[in-house]
């Protein structure tokens, strides 16, 4: 026996919203032979978007049962059926969820007629219910209200019986079948094409467009993951009802999967994605000459054309740079814009400054100090992360000059790495961000039996 579903509700995801109508249709595969359907009040009022679209209003719903008052019910005719809904996680997720709040738990087989009859009448402009029915010559009563909608999906589970030559009814109700857990518009193939190997993998909506961009030390066992669970989230929702396609990229390192994450990130700005999506401030310190010949160090934003001593990511980080440099190398702090009053200059007070802010003290020998200053700032680290590859003829490389990483790739086995320009040719370059620069560094420290140091760390053009 079959339960056709359809429900209606206050929004998108279980975990915050309610149901306002259900219909259950219970189908022998020739005949309904039982019928279910209710307003339900959701506790909580419908979004007027949502009572323009269904005709379900607050008032409709005042005196209606509560999904508690019904529950045993709707399990008594749900609970030894095969659950079918168009778009079938959707509905699934929300009774099953109502039903566990009300102490029932519901685990049944499920099949999605979106999935189907995309297996089963292929080549149809849009899979969505009311264009399918169109495409179907079905035609729909009552649209977007429960009954209606569960009667059109009834008509539209009995043509795909009688043409699944196939048998992918049949297939998709198997044990090992990911048909009932994939998004409804997901070719099953894109899984089953996912390696069991680190990598990025990319979530597609109906465009082409990437929604959402995932790292995975295993990519298969990711992405089942986002789909497989029981989760109520408006995350898992909106990759339900969104997500198109699934793609990927190999990598040789979970490291390697990390970076290439922050960095797709950062570049295509995902829908779904949270972490790490937001703008960087990037600042620099700049050290120019002033109209009375003295080097000055100032703090700003990073701009094209301009080539900073150093960067950092956040003002606070800038300004105790600045203050150590002023420390050690006994330099001015009104000159370097960390002193910004009028009053008597502190370093002087202080013992740092000889009074190059006052003309007590040449440009010569304050700018040696200023030059010196600055050089310690470029004198960071330059190293290689050499790990394992993706094919067990190549070894993976993470590259990182003078503190900035670089970028990474894959070099031949054999080659021995002795120095940074050799790899040029062999990596692909990538923007740096705070992310990934403490990302890399973090990984060097606590693996330094997978760094090579270098003296030198410039490319040679």
């Amino acid at each position: 026996m079959y339960a056709i579903v359809d429900i209606e509700t206050t929004g998108s995801y279980a975990a915050a919203n309610g149901i306002t109508e259900i219909s259950i249709h219970v189908f022998d595969g020739t005949t309904v032979v039982e019928k279910f359907e209710s307003l339900v009040n959701p506790g909580q009022p419908i979004p007027y978007y949502i009572q323009a679209m269904t005709g379900i209003t607050d008032k409709m719903v005042a005196n209606a049962p509560r999904f508690e008052e019904v529950a045993e019910k709707i399990y008594s005719i749900l609970h030894d059926k095969i659950f079918i809904a168009h778009n079938v996680n959707f509905d699934y997720s929300f009774i099953k969820a109502h039903l566990k709040e009300s102490g029932f738990d519901l685990n049944s087989k499920k099949l999605c007629t979106v999935r189907l009859s995309r297996k089963i009448f292929p080549g149809f402009p849009s899979y969505s219910l009311g264009k399918l029915c169109q495409s179907l010559g079905i035609t729909i009563y009552d649209r977007h209200r429960a009954g209606g909608d569960t009667a059109a999906t009834v008509q539209v589970f009995q043509l795909l019986l009688q043409n699944d030559r196939e048998q992918h009814i049949q297939k998709s109700l198997q044990r090992n079948s990911k048909e009932s857990v994939l998004p409804p518009n997901v070719p099953k193939e894109h899984f089953d094409k996912l390696p069991y190997t680190p990598g990025v993998y990319f979530f597609h909506n109906e465009k082409g467009k990437i929604v959402y961009v995932g790292k995975a030390n295993n990519i298969r066992y990711r992405v089942n993951s986002h789909f497989s669970n029981n989760s109520q989230s408006r995350q898992k929702q909106n990759f339900m009802q969104h997500v198109h396609a699934i793609s990927y990229q190999t990598c040789g390192t979970e490291l390697m999967a990390c970076i290439m994450e922050s960095a797709e990130i950062k570049k295509r700005w995902p829908a779904f994605n949270s972490s790490q999506k937001r703008w960087e401030d990037i600042y620099g310190i700049y050290m120019y000459e002033d109209q009375k010949g003295y080097l000055r160090l100032a703090i700003d934003k990073n701009r094209k054309r301009l080539n900073p001593v150093y960067t950092f990511h956040y003002l606070v980080d800038g300004h105790a740079i600045v203050r150590k440099l002023i420390t050690d190398h006994q330099l001015c702090p009104k000159l370097c814009f960390i002193q910004k009053d009028t009053g008597k200059c502190e370093g002087i007070s202080e013992g740092h400054c000889k009074g190059a802010c006052e003309q007590k003290e040449s440009p010569r020998q304050y700018n040696k100090r200023v030059e010196k200053a600055a050089a310690s700032l470029r004198r960071q680290p330059s190293f290689a992360i050499v790990d394992k590859g993706v094919n067990g003829d190549d070894q993976s490389c993470v590259l990182v000059l003078e503190g900035v990483f670089y970028g990474m790739g894959y070099l031949p086995s054999d080659i021995q790495i002795t120095d940074p320009a050799m790899l040029k040719d062999h990596l692909t370059v990538y923007r740096e961000n705070s992310f990934i620069r403490n990302l890399v560094h973090g990984y060097a420290a606590r693996f330094p039996e997978k760094v090579v140091q270098f003296e030198e760390g410039k490319l040679n053009d």
